[in-house]
């Protein structure tokens, strides 16, 4: 394409657009499973509103917007109190949970450096973590080790405990992780790394804005924030179960000097007077952390409760009906609405020709391997759509046949 010589009507422009999404997932029709996470029209209504009034602004000069910085201090004040940090914990928002994790590592491998002289700087986390932390050690120049996985699809202690030596900048847990949903034995791996000084991160990308309130429910939720001794950064995600629009994460640290100290990049060595940074972009979107500010106010503690309790119900839902199944079974324990589903043993079935099959169907299922299955991430619109996929899905079982060869797909 080139730039054209004359412009186009705003129309024809927008109706270009509304041709080109047609071809996009239906997720307002909950036939997705990841990178979208619906609530309902109210909370998009909402949100829309939000964005649109914060469209124009800049998030990187606090001095002119300072309704940006006290949504951003608010969001993340809430985040704080969610997550049992301390009075004194320090954070700000990012991107995403990529951007969380980024900052929570070079946190980590600047104070490894400043406070125990560590050279060789590693970043230690289960094969099970999410690729951002490769990313993180890739970026930050930092060695990149994985924890083996044991028969629940945890990270295995022992195995943790014999990788951890004198260079190791950071030990991660998931709470949960992506592909299987399972928790890492968060108290147990975080007691490793602090008996040494090692900095310690719990990635709640995916549960910091739902297990909160899945314990307000009543149901189990092992120990995973800030209540648990050791654990010194986290991340969550406001723009996955905490609603908002996309561009919304939080960085959390127990010690909010450490933030300071450790996150924020300062420079004034140049004609342009004093630049402060806390994560990896400058000029910053405005939107969403208007739209992280209002949905919170919008649902309160309340709203919330009510969106976990439908989540927790379509998450019963379907994996009763997946494990109705004869030919199917769970991989490991998930703990809340996130997981993955593959054939049994002797089942004869192809997993991924199944996937395709649902494809077929107009289902958006994500695959990954090891072992190869199917992945569902539920939002609160699935419990609308349960017994549809479900009745779909058995049909794909039962008319299964040889794989297309459709490649594993990540969120």
């Amino acid at each position: 394409m080139t730039l054209p010589k004359q412009g186009q009507s705003r129309e024809a422009v927008l109706a270009s657009m509304r041709e080109r999404k047609a071809q996009d997932a239906d997720w307002h029709g909950a036939r997705t499973f990841s990178l979208v996470y619906p609530a309902n029209d109210e909370v998009d209504a909402v949100l829309a509103d939000a964005n649109e009034l914060y469209l124009y602004e800049n998030a990187l000069n606090p001095l002119r917007f300072p309704s940006l910085r006290q949504m951003e201090v608010e969001v993340v004040d809430v985040a704080r109190g969610l997550l049992h940090g301390p009075e004194d914990a320090g954070g700000c928002m990012t991107s995403g949970g990529t951007e969380s994790i980024i900052m929570a590592m070079k946190a980590a491998r600047e104070r490894a450096k400043a406070e125990r002289d560590v050279t060789r700087p590693k970043l230690i986390a289960p094969v099970s973590a999410h690729p951002a932390f490769a990313k993180a050690a890739h970026y930050l120049g930092m060695e990149h080790v994985q924890i083996p996985l044991d028969d629940d699809y945890r990270a295995d202690l022992d195995a943790a405990a014999a990788l951890i030596d004198d260079q190791t900048a950071v030990v991660v847990g998931s709470a949960p992780n992506y592909p299987f949903g399972t928790a890492d034995p968060i108290p147990e791996l975080a007691a490793l790394a602090s008996e040494r000084g090692i900095s310690f991160h719990t990635d709640a990308c995916l549960g910091g804005f739902l297990l909160p309130f899945y314990e307000r429910l009543g149901e189990p939720v092992p120990p995973f924030d800030f209540r648990v001794p050791g654990v010194t950064t986290m991340s969550a995600d406001v723009h996955k179960y905490g609603y908002a629009t996309k561009g919304a994460s939080v960085v959390l640290h127990r010690d909010g000097e450490h933030l300071k100290k450790y996150q924020r990049f300062l420079y004034d060595r140049w004609p342009g007077g004093l630049y402060l940074s806390f994560a990896m972009a400058g000029a910053r979107p405005a939107a969403p952390i208007a739209a992280a500010w209002s949905i919170l106010h919008y649902l309160g503690e309340d709203g919330y409760v009510e969106l976990a309790g439908q989540i927790r119900d379509a998450t019963r839902r379907f994996q009763q009906g997946i494990e109705a199944l004869p030919e199917l079974c769970l991989v490991g324990k998930p703990l809340m609405s996130v997981f993955a589903f593959t054939a049994r043993e002797g089942s004869g079935v192809d997993p991924f020709a199944v996937g395709d099959a649902m494809d077929d169907k107009g289902w958006c299922i994500d695959r990954q391997h090891g072992p190869d299955a199917l992945h569902l991430m539920l939002s609160p619109k699935h419990l609308t759509v349960a017994e549809a996929f479900l009745s779909d899905l058995a049909d794909a079982v039962k008319h299964h046949g040889p794989s297309r060869g459709k490649q594993a797909r990540y969120s």
